[in-house]
């Protein structure tokens, strides 16, 4: 076993005090570039590790994250990046770690204001957060910055703005696959409806973006206007009514052969359809909860693209935890791989993405 080295021999060698050392490696109080340059190079030399957990002990420091959610009992799918940072919390909650969760209504941009900046008030480390509601985050955001509050990003980004990290999909290039799932085999490009089934659907910027991308898929590969019809529904929930809005539809744009849900309610679609009336449907959606998966598996879901919320929401925290304590450069944007997922290959993505849940 090798000698173990102290703050002192490091201090000895760089020519410093040991309470100048002690400053580098927590990355605290004011340290010159020249000082803090020779006390790296010397813990490089030295192959030096801090004791993190020690020193987290030692100075009895405690890493708040505000967790700013929509409500999981209103849509199951939030409750699976919460799941992932729950996990996450567990795993390094000797380091510290302490989580504080805020819930807002999914469907009110006015909830999720008053709820973030009742976490800002808390006085959180960081704050970790989908920006669903743009208008509102960018104010979200300029209000963090005014405390030194961190941000961290998942499912959604804005680009441009100061955020430790985006973890999740690349939202316009989940358009772009949709396009092209929606139209393997043909020859000619089917028609189809992009389909927000959801409310304060233009301000929510993940949701345009994909959008955008299944624009720009059909514009770029055919010739001539793209078979694209635009079309949002709010009051989702009352099957009745989102069954003759689908009708509507089809009949003002007959011949409507595909369908992009761009959200994880693919399977409300369905429910509202008749079986004959699905058939002869090719419907892509998002995410792998229980009633997408089981239509899934009935073929009358063609395709789900996964967006891994369990592993945004552990790798969510993880940043913070590596920025904050263990000092590490963090990537800016994190993104994840875009999941095609089957009836016959569910079951693997399911798997893995247990890896990341409680």
């Amino acid at each position: 076993m090798g000698k173990r080295i102290r703050i002192k021999d490091i201090a000895e060698r760089a020519g410093v005090s040991t309470g100048t050392v002690d400053r580098v490696i927590h990355n605290r109080g004011n340290v010159s570039p020249k000082a803090r340059a020779k006390v790296l190079a010397v813990m490089e030399q030295l192959d030096y590790e801090p004791n993190i957990i020690a020193s987290t002990l030692a100075y009895n420091r405690i890493t708040k994250i505000a967790a700013v959610f929509p409500d999981p009992s209103t849509d199951i799918y939030w409750s699976y990046p919460l799941q992932g940072i729950e996990k996450a919390v567990k795993a390094y909650r000797h380091y510290g770690v302490e989580l504080q969760r805020f819930y807002f209504d999914l469907f009110d941009p006015t909830s999720f204001s008053k709820i973030a900046f009742e976490a800002l008030e808390s006085n959180p480390d960081a704050l970790l957060f989908p920006p669903l509601f743009l208008k509102e985050s960018e104010q979200l955001l300029d209000a963090s910055r005014d405390k030194n509050i961190m941000i961290s990003f998942i499912n959604t980004d804005i680009e441009g703005r100061r955020a430790l990290c985006y973890v999740g999909q690349d939202s316009y290039q989940s358009g772009v696959l949709a396009g092209k799932l929606l139209n393997i085999g043909y020859r000619r490009p089917l028609r189809t409806l992009v389909l927000h089934l959801g409310k304060e659907t233009t301000n929510a910027k993940h949701l345009l973006d994909k959008e955008r991308g299944i624009k720009d898929y059909f514009s770029n590969t055919y010739k001539g206007e793209a078979p694209i019809i635009m079309a949002h529904f709010e009051d989702f929930e009352d099957e009745a009514k989102l069954r003759d809005f689908l009708l509507e539809i089809n009949q003002k744009h007959p011949g409507l052969s595909g369908i992009f849900v761009t959200n994880s309610r693919a399977y409300k679609l369905v429910k509202a359809l008749k079986e004959e009336e699905v058939d002869h449907l090719r419907i892509v959606g998002f995410d792998l909860i229980p009633k997408n998966l089981e239509y899934l598996d009935q073929r009358k879901i063609s395709f789900l693209i996964n967006q891994n919320p369990a592993q945004q929401g552990y790798l969510g925290v993880m940043n913070i935890v590596n920025k904050l304590i263990f000092k590490k450069d963090i990537d800016r944007i994190q993104h994840l791989p875009l999941d095609i997922v089957v009836s016959e290959n569910a079951k693997y993505y399911l798997e893995r993405e247990y890896q990341f849940a409680i």
